[in-house]
């Protein structure tokens, strides 16, 4: 803040002391004074003013927990003022444009010098939002659009304590406050727009998605076209993330509630996941595989069948992956008793798409542990149709043999070229007379 001439907190008595009908007057003064910003970059400046700062500020965070009825309509005004002159500030610029793959686990991120007076600041708002003394009818007159707009934009702060408080006040607003949900969920979709299409660093997508988890949790049935369409324009283009792992959990865990409200979103979740499925990163295709066998447990006949072809063709391609963990995961499908299940009762269609894939990695894998796996799905598939098997198994091998005879083909191609091309090097060299080092 600007010049202080005194300290401001000096002449409030503390509010135990005052008698009872003069406390909102000296509430309100106690308010205004918590709104004086400080400085905490410069650790030697106003060192007694920031202590009685956060004297105050613990002090009226027990005289709201212990006071029925302190909030009047005026007071909600001040209590709002005083929280955004706190927290609605410019947050540092992020360390994080110069790596774009932020690694929460190696990186240490930026904390709030400010905390020792953001965190009661945050408790003290918390508090308020979820008391039974604040009507939401009267609040949204400052809890407004504007406010959560604002609430939003500090949701990218790289400080994990901040989130977390932001993260549980927004989910208190929201369920508090019915006039503003609309808006709450429209003003997330579009901080996950800006993310996709644009920004693609944000520090705060996991606590937003956090949020979101426990909202679609609560949707009523059947679901609405609008929570379908944010499904589909939203939240699945998240996948496409470079910076997915530091969020992936929440994501999948959205995934699996829209599936448990509708299964026939499955079809929508893989198919977009299909669209978005990474082609270098292996990581990231793990992260993958492990969510769609969640969505997979979820998935009813009906569309199962739908997208069994497009998506056993991407599991074919990931089980010759030459990267083990990706091979392995997919193999690892075959563990899941309702997978297997479903696998099995559309066989027909399914298993000449992986046999291939199957005797391909028994040939020439390179790691052991995937080839102890391609074993076993290759046991599993001949136990389970023993014919079917059989079937595919020999159209392979002609197929795989037509290969054998083309490379061989090619092999006797290319040592006729290498011929003629020494040949008439030699030449070249006896008619010109040229030496060769």
């Amino acid at each position: 803040g600007g010049q202080l001439d005194e300290n401001p907190f000096a002449n409030l008595p503390t509010l135990r002391e005052t008698a009872v009908g003069e406390r909102t007057e000296l509430f309100r003064k106690k308010l205004q004074a918590c709104s004086i910003v400080f400085d905490f970059n410069q650790p030697a400046a106003y060192v007694k003013e920031k202590e009685s700062k956060r004297q105050t500020l613990l002090e009226i965070v027990e005289y709201v927990n212990n006071t029925r009825n302190c909030l009047n309509e005026q007071i909600m005004q001040d209590v709002v003022a005083m929280v955004a002159a706190n927290i609605f500030r410019a947050l540092p610029p992020s360390n994080q444009h110069a790596a774009l793959i932020y690694d929460p686990e190696e990186d240490e991120p930026t904390l709030e010098s400010s905390w020792p007076h953001l965190q009661i600041v945050y408790e003290f708002f918390l508090r308020f939002v979820v008391s039974n003394d604040v009507d939401p009818k009267v609040a949204k007159k400052f809890i407004d659009h504007n406010f959560v707009l604002k609430l939003l934009e500090l949701f990218n702060s790289e400080d994990p304590r901040e989130r977390d408080y932001l993260k549980t006040i927004l989910h208190r607003i929201y369920g508090k406050f019915m006039a503003l949900r609309s808006f709450i969920r429209k003003a997330i979709q579009n901080v996950f727009f800006k993310f996709v299409y644009e920004a693609e660093i944000h520090n705060g997508i996991a606590e937003l998605l956090e949020i979101l988890g426990s909202i679609i949790n609560g949707f009523a049935l059947p679901l609405k076209e609008e929570h379908k369409a944010f499904l589909e324009r939203s939240l699945i283009p998240l996948h496409k993330a470079k910076t997915l792992n530091s969020f992936h959990q929440q994501l999948a865990y959205c995934m699996t509630q829209y599936v448990e409200k509708d299964p026939r979103l499955a079809e929508v979740i893989v198919g977009g996941m299909l669209r978005f499925w990474p082609v270098t990163n292996t990581p990231k295709e793990v992260l993958f595989l492990n969510e769609l066998e969640e969505i997979l447990e979820l998935t009813q006949i009906p569309e199962f069948t739908r997208i069994q072809e497009q998506l056993f063709n991407k599991l074919a391609s990931c089980i010759i992956s030459p990267h083990f963990q990706v091979a392995e995961r997919v193999l690892f499908l075959w563990n899941n008793d309702y997978i297997v299940k479903l696998i099995n009762q559309n066989r027909q269609v399914l298993f000449p798409i992986v046999i291939g894939a199957l005797y391909k990695n028994s040939k020439h894998h390179w790691n052991s542990t995937v080839h102890g796996l391609t074993y076993n799905v290759l046991k599993l598939l001949m136990e389970a149709d023993p014919p079917l098997f059989d079937e595919c198994s020999s159209k392979h091998r002609v197929e795989g043999g037509d290969v054998d005879a083309q490379k061989k083909a090619q092999e006797t191609e290319r040592q006729k070229k290498w011929a003629a091309l020494q040949d008439a090097f030699s030449k070249n060299v006896a008619n010109n007379g040229v030496t060769v080092a």
